[in-house]
């Protein structure tokens, strides 16, 4: 409990840290550089962000960062919740020059992992345990995100749902503990909210059209997951740094010329979607002089709302740093604005169009982190909208509910499932995916070839007592095994001892193993062999053999170890 105060204070001084630096650098490349040349500052600044966070990371991070919550969660599920060192400032000085230079990204994902690897590594100087240093790596990640958004609640329930699975009630106290001293930090220094939302009270007739909102968050969260990892899947290909910062920075910089709204965090639009002032939308753009017809407001809001995911992209996956989070609050913002503003011009019924933005925002970050609680608390401290609890249930369920039946695991999870890091929700199969194949692999003290006589393979075994043998050919490739137990009558008749030869007996194995298989394909194999043992290959060469006793023997100790750990 004590280290879970020291961890909120450094954490809420990290997060003031960094929105002073971010807004520092945006103030004077506005207002004091760029105002000469106000028609190329959103095409050229993000390029330079992008160009100086790659050089920061090839200079001083030998290009070792790792970007967004996916790298924290490997940590806990895999590494024993411990966090490189180097991650206590790397994100803050990387996200303030993408963010600073107008990225199109927020401050979220670095803050949480910035505060992620102070808990961590005060866990480890202090010589906690795992489930201790975990759940300072959550008092990290909570306060950072309490300190950013002056929001303690939505930070402890973001450490929970993202971060904690599997911590029963009596976390909540450290949790809490870091999360409102990282609050009363970032307070001291910022006492203003970052939203202001003015609202009446929800009526029963509007329910029909948040409930379709939620739907619409839904579709809109899934496609902001599909194509974040595509254009991330694409640009992460390019073995150019600085080849894939000039491309990316240029192309977010052709978006941003056209669609200004995508210049930065986007907390400032938010803010004029709440108050009514939507002749911001097309300010600095092309259609800056057209009429102020809702048709151009709604529909410019619309565009924006499909291509905010893709500038949010390109700035990360070209070599910026930066997190959904914000992305994700801002999109929503738009669409509940596009929504409920055309509804409007029906003349069927007249919604608060405030509301509608600020449910969205809940909405589509439910859907994009599947994270609901957090949305739905999130938009509840920052906006002040406490009223409106049940439209943020409605739409957050809502669009939690489709996202997580088109796209079963969120932008954060979605890579490492595929990898086989994480998997459903079951503990069995999550202590599955923590075990790691190397640490179970029975290196082979002595290896056959294939014209070895039965006669020297008994002498051997009078040095030996292995049931199972590898066979190597001259260029030490694998080319099969021995089994004694199913030669025993051949090792008892002496007159075979120089007729016959281990290529007589030996078998190939129906499955082979890669060094790089993840625990549950491994079973599966051993299972479809019907066998209790298969040999292990790194590439093209032998490794060991992997035994269904020790992964069974494994499981069992790591699933009692961890259900101590977590009780």
């Amino acid at each position: 409990m004590g280290l879970s105060i020291v961890v909120g204070l450094i954490c809420g001084f990290a997060a003031v840290l960094l929105k002073n630096a971010v807004h520092t650098i945006q103030d004077y490349l506005q207002y004091s550089v760029t105002f000469k040349y106000h028609e190329v500052i959103y095409f050229v600044l993000p390029l330079m962000g992008i160009l100086l966070t790659a050089l920061i990371i090839r200079r001083f991070l030998k290009e070792k960062l790792g970007r967004g919550l996916a790298p924290i969660i490997e940590n806990i599920t895999r590494k024993g919740s411990r966090i490189e060192q180097h991650k206590t400032w790397s994100h803050l000085a990387t996200s303030a020059v993408t963010a600073g230079f107008g990225g199109s990204a927020g401050l979220e994902a670095p803050i949480v992992v910035t505060g992620s690897a102070i808990g961590s590594n005060i866990g480890l100087l202090a010589h906690l345990n795992y489930r201790e240093r975990t759940l300072l790596l959550g008092c990290g990640a909570a306060a950072g995100i309490s300190a950013v958004f002056n929001c303690p609640i939505a930070g402890v329930i973001f450490a929970f749902e993202v971060l904690l699975e599997g911590f029963t009630v009596p976390a909540f106290i450290p949790l809490l503990l870091s999360s409102a001293t990282a609050a009363v930090v970032s307070r001291f220094f910022y006492s203003d909210r970052l939203f202001y939302l003015i609202t009446d009270d929800w009526a029963v007739s509007q329910l029909p059209f948040y409930t379709l909102l939620g739907f619409l968050c839904g579709f809109v969260s899934v496609y902001m997951t599909r194509t974040t990892l595509k254009i991330e899947s694409r640009l992460g290909s390019w073995k150019s740094l600085y080849g894939k910062a000039i491309v990316g920075g240029l192309s977010l910089g052709a978006l941003i010329f056209l669609l200004p709204p995508l210049y930065g965090e986007g907390y400032t639009a938010i803010q004029n979607l709440l108050n009514g002032d939507y002749s911001f939308l097309i300010k600095d753009s092309l259609l800056e002089n057209w009429p102020l017809e809702w048709t151009l407001l709604a529909g410019f809001a619309a565009v924006i709302v499909i291509f905010k995911v893709v500038a949010a992209s390109l700035t990360i996956a070209s070599g910026g740093n930066g997190g959904i989070f914000a992305p994700s609050l801002f999109t929503g913002s738009m669409l509940g604005f596009s929504f409920s503003y055309s509804i409007n011009q029906t003349g069927f019924i007249l919604l608060p169009v405030s509301s509608f933005v600020a449910t969205a925002m809940a909405g589509i970050l439910s859907g994009v982190v599947h994270a609901p609680l957090t949305g739905i608390f999130l938009i509840a401290e920052i906006t002040g909208g406490y009223n409106l609890f049940v439209p943020l249930m409605i739409v957050s369920a809502s669009s939690f509910f489709l996202s997580r039946l088109m796209e079963p695991y969120s932008v954060y999870t979605n890579r490492l499932a595929k990898k086989g890091v994480i998997g459903d929700q079951k503990k069995d199969i999550t202590v599955l995916r923590a075990m790691r194949l190397k640490s179970f692999v029975r290196k082979s003290s002595h290896t056959l070839k294939p014209d070895t006589s039965l006669g020297d393979l008994v002498v051997l075994l009078q040095k030996s007592q292995d049931d199972y043998y590898p066979v190597l050919n001259s260029k030490q490739q694998f080319v099969g095994m021995v089994q004694l137990d199913k030669n025993r009558e051949l090792l008892f008749n002496t007159e075979l001892y120089h007729e016959t030869s281990v290529r007589d007996f030996m078998f190939e194995p129906p499955h082979k193993v890669a060094l790089n298989d993840n625990i549950e394909s491994v079973f599966k194999k051993l299972e479809d062999s019907e066998m209790e043992c298969l040999p292990v290959m790194d590439q093209d060469a032998f490794w060991g053999f992997i035994f269904k006793s020790d992964l069974l023997a494994g499981y069992r100790h790591k699933l009692i170890r961890q259900s101590r750990e977590l009780s």
